[in-house]
C-alpha cells in the first residue's frame, strides 16, 4: 500500500488504540534518563504524565511516537512492537499519531492554513479545495475562525497552540500526544487550552497522552495520571487517587514544598 493510500485509510477509518510500554531504558552520553519504565495507556482515555522539569517526560513522549529509539525495552501500539520496525514501517505507524510540540513548532514562512494542512498537501492526493475545507473545519473546532491567511508571528501564544492542535488533528489520528501544552501561555490561555483538550477528547474519543508539570492541567484533563521520577513511573491512578496518595515523593510534588532534596536513591 502506498503512503498516500494509507493516509486516506487513516482519515476514513481511524484505529483502535492501546499503548503498552515495557521495561524501557534510555541514556544519553552515559546519563540514564529512563530506567526500566513500564506504563499502559488505555484506549480512548486521556493519560497525563507529570514530573519535574528534566525528569524525562518529553523523552518518553518521543519514544512513543518513534522519534527516539530505546536502548532496551518495548513500545507496543496496536499489538505491534514499534521498536522493532524499520523506518519505513514506522512512518506508517506515525500516521496514527498527532503530536502537539511544546513550542508549537509551526513553520513561520507558511500561513496558518498551510501549516494545518501541511501533511495533507505533502502526503495525500486530496484536491486543494478539499484540504482547505478540512483546515477551515479544524480551525473552527479549536475555536479559531478567519485566521487562515495569517502567519504564526501574527498570533498570540494561545492561538499558536490552537493552530498546532488543529494541525495534529489533520490526519484524523487515533492518538494525540501533547508535550507541555500550556507552557508559555498565560493562566487564562492555559485554562482555555485545558478545556479544549478535554472537549476534543469528549468529541473525538481519541487516546491522548499529555506530559506536563502543571498540576492544574493534570487534574482538569486527566482520566489517569502517572508520575515519572528517577526514570520510572512511581504512581499511576485517577486524579482522585493522586490527591490521597501517601508516597512522600508524590506528596512533595503535589504540595510544591521541599523539606530536603529528593534523590533518585530514595525511590
Amino acid at each position: 500500500m502506498s503512503i498516500n493510500c494509507f493516509v486516506l485509510c487513516v482519515i476514513a477509518l481511524g484505529f483502535l488504540t492501546m499503548i503498552e510500554i515495557i521495561e524501557l531504558y534510555k541514556s544519553f552520553n552515559g546519563l540514564d534518563v529512563l530506567k526500566g519504565l513500564t506504563l499502559t495507556i488505555e484506549d480512548g482515555k486521556t493519560h497525563v504524565i507529570i514530573g519535574r522539569s528534566g525528569c524525562g517526560k518529553s523523552v518518553l513522549l518521543k519514544h512513543i511516537i518513534g522519534i527516539l529509539r530505546p536502548d532496551k525495552g518495548k513500545i507496543i501500539v496496536n499489538n505491534i512492537d514499534i521498536t522493532l520496525l524499520p523506518e519505513r514501517e514506522l512512518d506508517r505507524i506515525r500516521l496514527q499519531f498527532g503530536m502537539v510540540f511544546q513550542g508549537s513548532a509551526l513553520f513561520d514562512y507558511l500561513t496558518v492554513e498551510e501549516n494545518v494542512g501541511f501533511l495533507l498537501y505533502e502526503y495525500s492526493n486530496l484536491p486543494s479545495q478539499k484540504i482547505k475545507e478540512r483546515v477551515k473545519g479544524l480551525l473552527s473546532l479549536v475555536g479559531l475562525k478567519g485566521v487562515e491567511e495569517k502567519f504564526p508571528q501574527e498570533l498570540s501564544g494561545g492561538m499558536r497552540k490552537r493552530v498546532a492542535i488543529a494541525r495534529a488533528l489533520c490526519l484524523n489520528p487515533s492518538i494525540l500526544l501533547y508535550d507541555e501544552p500550556t507552557t508559555g501561555v498565560d493562566p487564562i490561555g492555559a485554562d482555555m487550552i485545558n478545556s479544549l483538550i478535554r472537549e476534543l477528547h469528549d468529541k473525538l474519543g481519541v487516546t491522548s497522552v499529555v506530559v506536563t508539570h502543571d498540576l492544574n492541567s493534570a487534574f482538569k484533563i486527566g482520566d489517569y495520571i502517572s508520575m515519572l521520577f528517577g526514570g520510572k513511573i512511581v504512581f499511576t491512578g485517577r486524579p482522585s487517587e493522586l490527591e490521597k496518595v501517601d508516597d512522600p515523593i508524590v506528596r512533595q510534588f503535589i504540595q510544591g514544598s521541599r523539606t530536603g532534596p529528593i534523590k533518585e536513591a530514595d525511590v
